[in-house]
């Protein structure tokens, strides 16, 4: 899809500012950055599963809201794995079922009589080193703050094919007609890699079957998009589902958009849709990861923003760069636009 992007997708207003920082504390889970939001409604109020990284390994966390903008963190809800299990070195939760529609609330929805979460884990210490699988979580505790995983990966990178032999990265589900699809990013092993998008399918969420056409959304070359195209986030609008991903060309990474009318074909838009920022904001190096949701008819686009460190940041992630969770919308709530 190359044409013009419907202003109902579009964010153009950002807050400008961190809305759930590092907390840059040694010892904390988040001491050096925070990432991946997935952003969703229960129990009346909204909450937000999120990613801490602690210069060893991601641990997953879950901050509570009540109007989308303040954040309070809750605590630590996947931490690290026990001893010898493939989640040692820690957990990135980054998505758990819920409700697909773009125009519901983004409520979490049980399957077999539980919630159930994918997250994915590195085998070494360090900033996703080494390749990763993805596990699942479930629990009955209304709270979200008690999650029980698998034993073994769900999915492993072992499986797969060349495009994906380097390792897994954030999966999302959705459920069509009783089949659920989890879509994920991959690297191949090369040593400047490429990141792109498959589909996997299955019925209980624990036995998978790859796409045949994998990767289902590829880079561009030389385009904003050409060596990753990554961390979907999908959702459903009428007879149209709608897929969030960020784009990377070595240089920024960027929010961007594509659709589908039948979760396996894909056609992108032409151009980031959610950009990085202008020297000194916020999102001046990266704005990508998204998790978007509909309320009162204003579109919130959540996503992770990387700028240069300041001089009173609160953490440093990389020796050089501030790290944290931002959100854009649809129309003004105290932004402009970018």
């Amino acid at each position: 899809m190359n044409g013009v992007v419907p202003e109902r997708y579009l964010t153009p207003y950002k807050t400008g500012r961190a809305i759930l920082p590092p907390s840059g504390r040694k010892g904390m889970f988040d001491s050096e950055c925070v990432d991946i939001p997935f952003v969703f409604q229960h129990q009346n109020r909204f909450y937000m599963m999120y990613v801490g990284y602690d210069g060893h390994g991601y641990q997953t966390a879950l901050a509570v809201s009540d109007n989308l903008v303040d954040w309070e963190s809750l605590g630590v809800i996947l931490g690290k794995g026990e001893p010898g299990r493939f989640d040692s070195v820690g957990s990135a939760g980054t998505w758990i079922l819920k409700e697909d529609d773009l125009n519901k609330p983004p409520a979490l929805r049980k399957f077999r009589g539980r919630y159930w979460m994918v997250y994915h884990a590195y085998p070494r210490n360090g900033y996703e080193e080494g390749p990763a699988e993805i596990g699942l979580a479930w629990t009955e505790d209304e709270n979200l703050m008690d999650w029980h995983r698998l034993d073994e990966p769900i999915f492993s990178w072992k499986d797969g094919d060349a495009w994906e032999r380097g390792g897994l990265y954030k999966a999302c589900v959705v459920e069509n007609d009783g089949v659920f699809s989890m879509f994920y990013n991959a690297k191949n092993t090369e040593t400047r890699w490429t990141e792109q998008i498959g589909l996997a399918t299955s019925e209980d969420l624990v036995h998978w079957t790859r796409h045949k056409d994998n990767p289902v959304v590829r880079v561009t070359s030389d385009s904003w998009d050409s060596q990753f195209v990554s961390d979907p986030f999908v959702v459903r609008d009428g007879n149209l589902w709608v897929m969030y991903y960020f784009g990377y060309d070595l240089q920024h990474a960027q929010n961007g958009i594509a659709f589908s009318r039948n979760l396996q074909e894909w056609g992108k838009h032409s151009c980031p849709i959610l950009r990085h920022g202008h020297p000194g904001d916020i999102d001046d190096i990266h704005a990508h990861k998204a998790s978007v949701l509909m309320h009162e008819n204003v579109l919130y686009h959540f996503y992770c923003a990387a700028r240069k460190y300041q001089p009173g940041d609160p953490a440093k992630n990389f020796g050089v760069e501030f790290r944290s969770i931002s959100v854009a919308t649809s129309s003004p709530i105290g932004s402009s636009p970018r």
